[in-house]
């Protein structure tokens, strides 16, 4: 096994040249099991399964090893409460070398202060890195993540923001997305809309973007304690709301043991309401893959409990997408549900779902 072949590669031009003959001939008839590993994305992709790589056609096999979920990510944590789990995967993304730094023994505040919001902590500086290593214009990339993190979420918008033309942004738009920090969104029942929207996909870099650029001054400073109750702890509510849709979407296709049908695509919708004229947003649908029955979900991670009042709005908003013959309701909550929805779970095709019912590993 070579791990972090990237390196091996760009030190020795001819390295790929020099096992593609040995794989060739040498180790054709031997018992030999190469492995090559690499952090770096694009030369794995380019330089290693590429077409034009003097390796191509050779490999067994090809793993793409993803980021931990929110609960597996939560395991490394034993002692921290369903919500701080779910905080620590919002602000990881599940991957192992960001959870390392983190200690079990430390509160979140106490994690970010001494991993993330110091200037001499080996994740201040991550997302700069790791574009440098990735990208040949760090400083545009950036800019254009700093454009998707700020709520420009278009094409138009974020190569306005920039200053650079659509064209050009929607292929700095296509590397991100390659290196799945950014992803593409179209409604889950019109895949191929012309009307787009891009999200930043990767945990951490969201994470990074919405908190550090306007803290950095309090950073550098070393007075990032003092601020902290207000520039952060007092928007993480705010900030898990997507993280959260993620976590449902997730829990859908992977966990929920009680599916009502066949998963076809899992999404989100938005669309205009013709009774309000106004526009909805539903967080998570999920489409049947063998009729028209599908879920319309609700994700509401907030400290008062949700009450019946959200299923009416669910209603709503499901009636104004259409598409369905036949509607399961499914609604999730970090702080739990009023009695007067609960209520309603027995007469109606409704679930009502906790942060502790997702951690599947209670």
């Amino acid at each position: 096994m070579i791990d972090e072949y990237p390196y091996l590669a760009q030190a020795d031009r001819g390295i790929s040249s020099l096992l593609q003959n040995y794989l060739d001939h040498l180790f054709k008839d031997s018992r030999l099991f190469l492995i090559l590993c690499g952090s770096s994305m694009s030369f794995m992709e380019n330089q290693v399964l590429g077409y034009q790589s003097p390796l191509y056609g050779r490999r067994t096999a090809q793993f793409k090893i993803l980021p931990f979920n929110y609960m597996d990510t939560g395991a490394w944590f034993p002692d921290y409460s369903y919500e701080e789990k779910a905080l620590v995967y919002g602000i990881t993304g599940g991957i192992p070398m960001y959870l390392e730094q983190f200690s079990a023994d430390l509160s979140i505040k106490e994690n970010l202060l001494e991993n993330l919001f110091d200037r001499n902590a080996v994740l201040f500086e991550e997302p700069s890195n790791l574009l440098k290593q990735e990208l040949r214009e760090p400083a545009v990339y950036n800019a254009v993540i700093t454009a998707i993190a700020s709520g420009k979420t278009k094409v138009s918008e974020i190569a306005s923001t920039v200053g650079v033309e659509t064209g050009l942004c929607t292929k700095y738009l296509a590397n991100l997305m390659t290196l799945g920090i950014i992803k593409r969104e179209t409604p889950v029942t019109d895949p191929n809309s012309k009307r787009p929207v891009y999200l930043i996909e990767d945990q951490f870099f969201r994470f990074w973007y919405t908190f550090v650029p306007k803290n950095i001054s309090a950073i550098q400073s070393g007075r990032m304690e003092s601020s902290y109750p207000v520039t952060v702890e007092s928007r993480l509510s705010d900030y898990m709301g997507l993280t959260f849709e993620k976590m449902c979407r997730e829990y859908i296709l992977y966990y929920d043991e009680k599916l009502p049908f066949p998963i076809g695509d899992v999404g989100q919708w938005w669309g205009g309401n013709p009774k309000t004229h106004k526009q909805a947003q539903i967080d998570v649908v999920v489409t049947s893959a063998e009729d028209d029955s599908g879920i319309i979900g609700s994700c509401k991670y907030r400290e008062s409990v949700v009450a019946e009042d959200e299923l009416y709005l669910m209603e709503e908003y499901a009636d104004a997408m259409g598409h369905f013959g036949h509607r399961y309701y499914y609604l999730f909550s970090k702080s739990g549900f009023h009695e007067s929805l609960v209520k309603h779970t027995h007469n109606r095709e409704l679930r009502l779902i906790t942060l502790k019912d997702m951690y599947a590993r209670e």
